[in-house]
């Protein structure tokens, strides 16, 4: 019967149409359910991946890593990461010449074709170029040159940079660099590894000149090259003040290069100045710049001794007072020793002038701190005859204790703070005892590394005060500059100072002094008798003409 009513009002197609109806409505409660909940679902696992690229772990691969970033940040076209091309030897052995032809040449010789548009301009695109370790894998040094660094690409750096374990030097030439930009690239360098030693910027003029940024007292920039920047004597000015000044010296920058700018004699001046307090950079080269007589007299000056200003003696004065009130506090607070007292006596009264004699009396007094803290009972004059036993007037911080001495006092220089165990009392305690004078020396040695130049043994003449000059700086180029007779002969000064002090310290670890001075191409000629005698005097000074007559000596039996 049911099936007899639906049929008068039903087509001949009427069961199908009934089965779409009821397939239809089914239709429309999935619309509504799914209009309901896939709303969060269905919304952008795919468009939040660009807009999130720190969601990505870099796995120190540079190629792969920078690739993906990008793609993440949204560019289409990117620099691709390519190895950087070996020179080419000067001689080709025959047999090298059926090799196969390696990635570089092939891209070179691709660049050279005629063939197509565009493989002409494949060797010019923008590439990332990288240096790999022996391993073939580990990134060593990044070069980029010729593209526009912006924003946006320093931002992909500061994630992909830091995962380069071997990264060690980062070279920018011609990329546009701002001064927005330099301070973004500043601060991505504390992310990076840190075996990044080694900063290139040239060819990157900067309206403002911040470059001094790049050298700030915490920066870990062992060698800075800014070549070819439009430096003026602004600028120098700047990274005179970070060298060094009266209250802040950079302690880690090794090697400057400040060739091929605009620097003039105000700012060899304040490089001078930067270099007068200054105890690290050893290398330094102000190749073609403007210096003329003034600013050299005035590098000149520095190399040996020269007048503190009166500025710089108050200073100097502040810093022996705080150095003697840290003596004192280190000191035992009871004065039961008579020689520790004699010689806080003495080094408030003058001793300070001298740091060795600083450092002496700071050696004395930790170890006989140490030993009187523990010390239950112990008259004065022991202290005094174990020190007359360690030998030769030394102090016991050298560490110069014998057996023999050990021995005939019977176990009585033992520390008393160690229980000596049965038949190794002695042994022990000779352990602990140059154990606890290493941990001194060590306390000493962390204390006087940051010592001010300020405080170095000074001279007095006619009431002024002399510091001795810059001996730390080994190689200084001003090649190319506009320097006449009259500023060689001030460093014809410092030449012989410095040759005649090496004489006096032959004994002395290291070089001291200059080592390599470049005086080329200036105003003034060659066969004059000053710059003869410069030379006369670099040239027993230079390790490379001192090499090269063993070499010739090693050479000559063999022939």
């Amino acid at each position: 019967m049911s099936g007899e009513a639906s049929a008068p009002g039903a087509s001949p197609r009427a069961p199908r149409p009934g089965t779409q109806k009821w397939s239809g409505t089914v239709a429309k409660k999935g619309d509504r359910a799914a209009k309901e909940k896939p709303a969060p679902i269905l919304t952008p696992v795919g468009e939040e991946e660009p807009k999130n690229p720190e969601e990505y772990q870099c796995t120190g691969l540079l190629d792969t890593d920078f690739a993906e970033l990008c793609t993440r940040s949204g560019y289409t076209d990117f620099p691709k990461v390519v190895t950087r091309p070996r020179p080419h030897p000067t001689f080709v052995p025959s047999a090298s010449i059926s090799e196969k032809l390696t990635l570089d040449d092939q891209r070179l010789s691709a660049s050279c074709s005629l063939n197509s548009l565009e493989s002409k301009y494949v060797f010019f695109r923008p590439t990332i170029q990288v240096e790999l370790e022996s391993d073939e894998k580990s990134v060593k040094e990044i070069h980029i040159g010729g593209w526009r660094v912006e924003e946006r690409i320093l931002g992909i750096f500061s994630k992909c940079l830091p995962a380069l374990s071997q990264l060690q030097a980062i070279n920018l030439w011609k990329v546009g660099l701002t001064d927005e930009t330099l301070t973004t690239f500043i601060a991505l360098l504390p992310l990076c590894s840190s075996s990044l030693r080694k900063v290139s910027l040239e060819g990157n003029p900067l309206p403002e000149q911040s470059y001094h940024k790049l050298m700030a007292p915490e920066s870990t920039i062992a060698h800075l090259s800014l070549r070819n920047n439009n430096i003026d004597d602004r600028g120098a000015q700047l990274l005179g003040q970070a060298l060094s000044t009266l209250h802040s010296c950079n302690r880690t920058l090794v090697s400057l290069n400040l060739g091929f700018n605009r620097i003039g004699d105000e700012g060899a001046g304040d490089i001078a100045d930067g270099l007068r307090l200054n105890r690290s950079l050893l290398w330094l080269s102000l190749a073609h710049n403007r210096i003329q007589d003034k600013g050299a007299l005035k590098l000149a000056e520095v190399l040996r001794p020269f007048e503190l200003t009166h500025t710089e003696v108050v200073e100097r004065r502040r810093l022996l007072l705080e150095k003697g009130t840290q003596e004192r506090s280190r000191s035992p607070s009871t004065s039961r020793h008579g020689d520790s007292k004699s010689d806080r006596e003495k080094s408030q009264t003058g001793g300070l002038s001298s740091v060795s004699l600083v450092d002496k009396t700071d050696k004395t007094q930790v170890v006989k701190a140490a030993k009187g803290l523990g010390k239950k009972k112990e008259k004065p004059g022991e202290v005094v005859k174990k020190e007359e036993k360690s030998g030769s007037g030394q102090p016991p911080a050298q560490g110069t204790l014998k057996k023999d001495d050990f021995k005939a006092s019977k176990g009585k220089v033992t520390i008393p703070e160690q229980k000596p165990t049965k038949g190794k009392g002695p042994k022990t305690g000779v352990r602990e005892k140059r154990s606890t004078l290493l941990e001194s020396e060590q306390l000493v040695a962390e204390t006087t590394e940051t010592v001010s130049p300020l405080l170095e043994p000074v001279e007095h003449r006619d009431g002024k005060v002399f510091m001795p000059g810059n001996k730390v700086l080994l190689h200084l180029n001003l090649l190319r500059n506009q320097i006449t007779e009259v500023g060689l002969e001030g460093f014809l000064a410092a030449v012989q100072y410095q040759a005649q002090f090496t004489q006096a310290n032959s004994a002395s670890k290291g070089p001291v002094g200059l080592l390599w001075l470049s005086l080329e191409k200036n105003c003034f000629f060659p066969q004059c008798p000053a710059y003869a005698t410069i030379q006369e005097l670099m040239l027993p000074r230079d390790p490379i003409s001192k090499a090269e007559p063993r070499e010739e000596a090693a050479l000559a039996p063999s022939t």
